[in-house]
């Protein structure tokens, strides 16, 4: 049996504190904020229930939980996944190229949505305090500097790694989930003709009465399935089984809390923040303890949050398509723990300057659901292509009803575009941009450094070799490929005639797969002279040093190359400046220190 194929409720418990926080805590503000600008008589309250519980029905339950989850590679989930499914079906080919961009678009997406999640969870909680007498008074600047307290809390608590605390989310978030069950039951008993809202007919209705304006409601309707798109970036964590199983337990909750906080707008429609106000009218003792419930709930969600933008960077990492950075791994046998400090700090930041510049939750609604709308509708394209190239071509007119939903609520968002919505693109082009010059550059750094192949190579080595000038132990070199030497080694072997009893060729080559690590030793490519070849899924952590032992293979120096890029192109420049920043391939891989020896080229771009 799989690790995470634990018990049944042990898997249900674990995905409620790593998967839904997002998504959990979207009933904090996904009414108030709708009808702050929706008049809320009993036909739009009956309307825009209807609307939520076909959208989380549709985008998250139709949508992820059965068909992106049917797409897993090695039990992982994401955007790159769904590109790497993409690359092995098209292999090649004009397509290969709109599907790669429309892969980085989706990435870049999902990390400018990293910096909004936590900034508008986090504030909408501490903005419960205003139904407190004692806190009553308490100024905009006092929320989001008690917001901005905890966000920096939860940053810097990152390095630490969540591995110790994670044990306690689950729990937390499954008394978040039944009280939510719970308080909305009771407004429904109030009321128990809201739960006619559950019809269609509802929804279509709303759209009747309102014309052009219910269209555009959408924009704020599709705040409660934001992070449904969790469940499937975060399968590779717990497996598909105990995600699916906790959705619905999940679904159930959120739909009967909104029913219970329409039933309750249906008595109170001056108020403005429905979900605290409810609470407030049901029990006055449990007010304070339910405050304190939705901060640790929406620190969850952050935490998930940032773990999922951890976890994306590193597969951009392996994948190629984003620079190196300093990687540490918090966890000795949980392969997702990872930290990116950079990554953290860069975050935190953002979430900060987000909260600064929005000042309130209903403001930051205006900006929030673009990035999750065309996240979902690049996944409902991706997902389509996939389907119409393998045995399960049944499901395509699903997914591309899925993906025509997906669009109008892509297209509703747009009005978000002049108050903020810009903001959301503003934060994915960032990531957006780097991945473009990164790959761009990459490549043509790779033509400018004119590698030589094998067979040129090996005439001169064999001829240098022969005059038995070799140095004592074993010299590694690390390269991209065996058949393809790159200039650093041709500087070192050939010009400066560096050359060891024992040259062996070092290459990492990255799979398809997320894990899997498997390796290969060829002796005698020439005198003196073998390849290790290293093949590892994406998401693999290797430890070269323990391979090497393993081969036998005590090296005394470990050469690597150095590009010195001199340019006049502005763009290539940029790309050096990243290059410079980054760590370099063997930091990255946690060589040791002692025996590494970089060696430079100078490279025209």
């Amino acid at each position: 049996m799989p690790k995470h194929e634990q018990s049944y409720w042990g898997g249900v418990v674990k995905s409620m504190g790593l998967v839904f926080g997002d998504i959990g805590t979207s009933p904090i503000y996904t009414l108030s904020v709708i009808f702050a600008l929706t008049k809320p008589t009993p036909d739009n309250i009956y309307g825009i229930l209807s609307l939520i519980v076909w959208t989380l029905f549709i985008l998250v339950t139709v949508e992820y939980a059965w068909l992106a989850m049917s797409l897993g590679r090695k039990g992982e989930g994401g955007t790159i996944v769904l590109k790497e499914i993409l690359v092995r079906l098209l292999k090649g080919g004009r397509s290969m190229g709109f599907i790669g961009l429309l892969s980085f678009v989706g990435v870049s997406l999902l990390l400018g949505d990293g910096v909004i999640t936590p900034a508008i969870s986090i504030l909408s909680a501490v903005e419960g305090l205003e139904l407190i007498p004692a806190t009553a008074n308490l100024s905009q600047a006092g929320v989001i500097a008690i917001a901005a307290t905890i966000a920096v809390i939860l940053f810097i608590f990152q390095s630490k790694g969540t591995d110790k605390v994670a044990g306690a989310f689950g729990p937390l978030m499954v008394l978040w989930f039944s009280a939510l069950t719970l308080s909305g039951m009771i407004a429904i008993g109030g009321h128990p003709e809201v739960l006619k809202s559950i019809s269609p007919w509802y929804a279509i209705k709303f759209f009747l009465d309102n014309g052009m304006s219910g269209f555009f409601v959408l924009s704020e309707v599709i705040l409660c399935a934001t992070g449904g798109e969790a469940l499937y970036a975060d399968m590779g964590h717990l497996g598909r089984k105990p995600i699916v199983r906790a959705w619905y337990f999940v679904f159930v909750a959120l739909v009967i809390n909104y029913l219970g906080q329409g039933a309750f707008l249906l008595e109170h429609q001056h108020e403005k923040n429905t979900l605290f106000a409810m609470i407030q009218g049901q029990s006055q003792i449990l007010y304070i303890p339910f405050l304190l419930l939705t901060i640790l709930a929406t620190v969850i969600a952050s935490q998930a949050l940032i773990s999922g933008v951890f976890s994306i960077i590193y597969q951009g990492i392996t994948t190629r398509i984003m620079p190196l950075m300093k990687v540490d791994y918090t966890s000795s046998h949980l392969k997702s723990q990872i930290y990116i400090g950079s990554v953290n700090w860069t975050l935190m930041v953002a979430v900060l300057f987000i909260m600064l510049l929005f000042k309130k939750s209903e403001n930051l609604a205006a900006a929030y659901g673009l990035a999750v709308t065309g996240s979902m509708t690049i996944t409902g394209i991706m997902m389509t292509i996939i389907f119409a190239n393998t045995t399960k071509k049944w499901k395509v007119p699903i997914a591309i009803a899925v993906t025509l939903i997906d669009f109008v609520f892509l297209i509703a968002n747009l009005n978000k575009l002049p108050h903020g919505g810009y903001w959301s693109l503003i934060l994915a082009s960032i990531p957006f941009l780097t991945i473009l010059l990164w790959t761009k550059g990459q490549r043509a750094l790779y033509k400018a450094l004119k590698p030589l192949d094998s067979e040129t190579f090996l005439l001169s080595y064999e001829q240098i070799y022969a005059k038995k000038r070799t140095i004592p132990g074993v010299g590694l070199f690390f390269t991209r490929e065996w058949a393809v030497v790159p200039p650093y080694v041709v500087h070192c072997i050939i010009r400066s005639n560096i050359i060891y009893e024992r040259n062996v060729f070092i290459s990492i080559i990255r799979t398809d797969e997320p894990f899997g690590v498997s390796y290969k030793l060829t002796e005698n490519r020439g005198p003196g002279l073998d390849s290790f070849e290293i093949f590892a899924g994406y998401m693999e952590v290797i430890d070269i040093e323990t391979l090497l032992k393993k081969n036998d293979i005590n090296e005394k120096v470990i050469f690597y190359g150095v590009e010195d890029i001199t340019t006049n192109n502005p763009i290539w420049k940029i790309f050096n400046a990243i290059k410079k920043l980054s760590p370099n391939f063997v930091q990255f891989n946690q060589l040791p220190a002692s025996k590494l020896q970089g060696v430079l080229t100078r490279v025209e771009m």
